[in-house]
């Protein structure tokens, strides 16, 4: 979960590098390429069989992704970098609430500790005065963008419960193929209706997006197949100091002193669902097809 955060964070850096010329459908299509073949690829070396077992889940896994992703981007263009992050990460407060109800995961109270310190993070951040004023949007944060981040963080959510779901039927890489499966149809024809020719630098950072987001989703997938879900997304908060980090290092957004108190309260909501119980084995053996 923790190279997780690392490949999302570095995944926001490109999709914000591409500073908004290219249509977000076209910066889906081209992650779905790239994330496409390489899952192809691994999934071939592996001599496993890319369609799995429980199909319908897996394609509803798919689109919720792909839903979710074109939220992201759409937040990572319209807000600082550190903002959109920090707002994508109510996810984990949602997704504690859903794996109840939908998982029977009932989270132990160190993991609604690390919720709650997560998203205390999150406000300390998104608040008036915080990274949001410093990179001059105030109390005034744009209201579409912001919607974008709330259901990105939603959908995100779902999707994460869906691999959850999954853990007893599918092997990791299959659940991984799925994501860009589903999101290259769902891309191609509003690329076709809009078509932009990337730029060299563009055609690097699109390739950049592509390659961080299958490093992240291959862990993440991982992370989530090895722990109840609450636990594991808690754990990937840490993507919030990585986001304002970079944010400063290749942006130049302004980072207030109370991001300093924010990243605490991040890591101790890291910290603290470590230290909770390990979700029980997995039954049944690991599916080899």
């Amino acid at each position: 979960m923790v190279a997780s955060a690392l490949a999302f964070s570095l995944m926001g850096v490109c999709v914000k590098a591409l500073g908004g010329r290219l249509p977000v459908a076209e910066v889906v299509l081209a992650r779905s390429v790239v994330s496409l073949l390489i899952s192809w690829w691994m999934l071939r070396r592996a001599g496993l069989n890319p369609w799995g077992q429980r199909r319908g889940l897996l394609v509803g896994r798919g689109i919720l992704g792909t839903a979710g992703l074109y939220c992201v981007y759409l937040a990572l263009i319209g807000l600082p970098l550190a903002v959109a992050t920090v707002l994508q990460y109510l996810h984990p407060t949602f997704t504690a609430l859903l794996a109840w109800p939908l998982l029977a995961e009932r989270p132990g109270w160190r993991v609604w500790g690390a919720v709650l310190l997560g998203f205390l993070g999150v406000a300390v951040l998104a608040a008036p005065g915080g990274l949001g004023a410093a990179a001059g949007v105030g109390a005034g944060l744009p209201v579409l963008p912001l919607l974008f981040a709330l259901a990105g963080a939603l959908l995100s959510a779902l999707a994460y419960v869906s691999v959850r779901a999954l853990r007893n039927s599918e092997h990791p890489l299959v659940v991984v193929f799925y994501f860009p499966l589903m999101a290259l149809p769902l891309s191609l024809p509003l690329v076709l209706l809009q078509p932009v020719v990337p730029t060299a630098a563009e055609f690097g950072w699109l390739l950049g997006v592509g390659v961080f987001t299958q490093l992240g989703q291959i862990a993440l997938t991982y992370g989530l197949m090895g722990m109840a879900a609450a636990r594991a997304t808690a754990i990937s908060y840490v993507q919030v100091p990585l986001a304002a980090l970079w944010g400063v290092w290749w942006f130049g957004e302004a980072v207030p002193a109370r991001a300093g108190l924010a990243a605490l309260l991040v890591l101790l909501a890291t910290l603290l669902s470590l230290r909770a119980g390990v979700a029980p084995a997995v039954a049944g053996p690991r599916p080899t097809q």
